[in-house]
């Protein structure tokens, strides 16, 4: 067989409902599993459980022993020593729980891929394009696992939270987990008859994802950093546009951005330029909003097209809420939904930007 009919074979691949259900699920799990890792790092929970066990971390504590065992070596950590001292039992079962539950939804999506890939495997359902796609799938999951435990290490020695450029890291892994299986999924189902030849929509199409990657990078930093709380004003920080620690030559020392709790700096740059990003975003959207329904033909890719607009304003206003509510702590909801509008915002650009690209190889 030539690579031309080969190629032409694999493009023309059907696959089965059963496969398209299967990542869909698959990309459902990843979301949740981000969600609920914010709950874990709102609540402060990532510490709770000290060890990395894969196999025998599956089972929770089961009697009284077993709970103060647990309990005794998270009083030996710097979180408990310094914010938690004299927690009780109960509140320490909180805490577990959600990083437990982070742990079990992380090896629970290990089991619901491995089985039926295995089924769709030996039916013939996944042809080679689809299994180098999850095999890459694989690879970032288990890159983000590794992160996942790096990141926690970093707050059972000296300092009493986990690293935030390591938190950021750990997130953005996740993250790219999260768009290459969306992606995946999408490839999927059968190519819509629709090309758009426009150039700037295309251009500008990604520009935007790579803005909002940046911006959910900037957020992760900031929210590793606790950053809210020093600024938790709007729509200047603490009666400022730019925070005069910004214009201060002498804070801009390598050792601020290393050690980024001695001061206030790095969390007023973090937030800046967070804050700064948001409005930007806005304004690029509204102006790809109107130049798209202006340019695109009818089709899915002008049908999603104002659910751009629409998330992103929610999302600043989920922004907005939860940084005037960062009262002494960072609220929990509020946190989440912001993390959360962050992933829907990522997949509606994923969307418009796959059916720019639909005239493309797959």
């Amino acid at each position: 067989m030539s690579s031309e009919t080969a190629s032409s074979k694999s493009a023309a691949f059907i696959y089965p409902k059963a496969v398209q259900v299967w990542l869909m699920i698959g990309v459902f799990m990843v979301f949740m599993q981000v969600v609920i890792g914010g709950v874990t790092r709102l609540t402060g929970s990532g510490l709770s459980i000290t060890k990395w066990e894969i196999v025998t971390g599956t089972l929770p504590p089961l009697n009284a022993a077993q709970w103060q065992e647990e309990f005794v070596e998270y009083q030996a950590t710097p979180q408990y020593q310094k914010i938690n001292e004299g927690m009780s039992m109960s509140e320490f079962k909180f805490i577990y729980f959600w990083e437990y539950f982070h742990r079990l939804w992380a090896r629970s999506m290990g089991f619901v891929f491995l089985i039926p890939f295995l089924f769709f495997y030996f039916k013939g359902w996944i042809d080679r394009p689809l299994l180098r796609r999850l095999g890459l799938v694989v690879l970032l999951a288990a890159l983000a696992a590794s992160f996942g435990w790096i990141m926690v290490a970093s707050g059972l020695v000296n300092r009493p939270w986990v690293n935030a450029y390591k938190l950021t890291l750990h997130l953005s892994i996740a993250l790219a987990v999260y768009s290459t299986l969306f992606w995946t999924l999408l490839t999927t189902f059968t190519h819509y008859p629709q090309v758009i030849h426009t150039v700037l929509l295309k251009k500008w199409g990604l520009w935007i994802a790579i803005l909002l990657g940046v911006q959910i990078v900037l957020g992760g930093i900031m929210s590793g950093m606790k950053a809210g709380l020093f600024y938790p004003t709007w729509p200047q920080m603490n009666g400022e546009w730019i925070p005069s620690v910004v214009l201060q030559r002498s804070e801009w020392d390598s050792l601020n951005f290393i050690q980024y709790d001695r001061g206030p700096f790095m969390s007023a740059l973090i937030q800046l330029m967070h804050r700064s990003l948001a409005y930007a975003l806005v304004v690029i959207v509204l102006w790809y909003f109107y130049k798209a329904m202006t340019n695109a033909p009818k089709g899915p890719f002008r049908s999603a097209l104002p659910l751009l607009p629409t998330m992103i304003f929610i999302q600043v206003l989920l922004g907005i809420f939860t940084l005037l509510y960062c009262k002494g702590t960072v609220p929990v909801g509020l946190g989440v939904l912001h993390q959360a509008g962050a992933l829907v915002l990522l997949t509606i650009i994923l969307f418009l930007n796959y059916h720019l690209r639909l005239n493309a190889k797959k």
